[in-house]
């Protein structure tokens, strides 16, 4: 049954593959350079890491650039460290470690506001204008978050269908 289910899935996101961003090219109506963002910074210490470990940073860092997913940065100081976590299958994901990043930068002076009231007036958003082609499915089969859809479904064989519906109306 499983099997079955997760061949029935690959097929599905095979043929609604044009709805995915695959990667920056296919956002074309992003452009990056409408706005140039600085920000004064403290610098932060270099973290040492193992050789190893400094090769799979490398390795990770290639991949990445060459499939267009990492821009260079223009700041000249250290201000966020790499960490790595491993994988069950031996393979290292790499992370940043934000926290030196976020102390480093200035405060807000309007900070946002709270999770709570993002998602109260977001929802208000979403039924007048983005959700409307989704109304049917609108806490059945698809919930919003900010700028996320979250498919679900009540059982796991139903699931294909439900994804296969929502990539219809995308």
């Amino acid at each position: 049954m499983l099997l079955e289910l997760r061949q029935r899935l690959v097929e599905s996101l095979k043929e609604y593959a044009d709805v995915f961003a695959w990667s920056y090219r296919d956002m074309p109506g992003l452009d990056t350079t409408i706005m140039d963002h600085k920000l004064p910074l403290i610098p932060n210490v270099l973290r040492r890491m193992k050789p190893e470990m400094a090769l799979k940073i490398k390795e990770e860092v290639e991949k990445q650039w060459n499939a267009s997913f990492m821009v260079v940065a223009e700041y000249p100081q250290w201000v966020a460290n790499i960490v790595l976590v491993s994988k069950k299958d031996g393979k290292v994901r790499m992370c940043v470690d934000y926290r030196d990043l976020n102390s480093a930068s200035p405060k807000d002076n309007f900070p946002l506001p709270h999770i709570d009231m993002l998602t109260q007036e977001c929802w208000c958003n979403i039924s007048k204008g983005h959700g409307d082609p989704f109304h049917d499915m609108v806490h059945k089969e698809v919930k919003f978050y900010v700028d996320d859809m979250i498919a679900k479904s009540r059982m796991l064989d139903q699931h294909v269908e439900d994804l296969r519906k929502l990539f219809e109306r995308l």
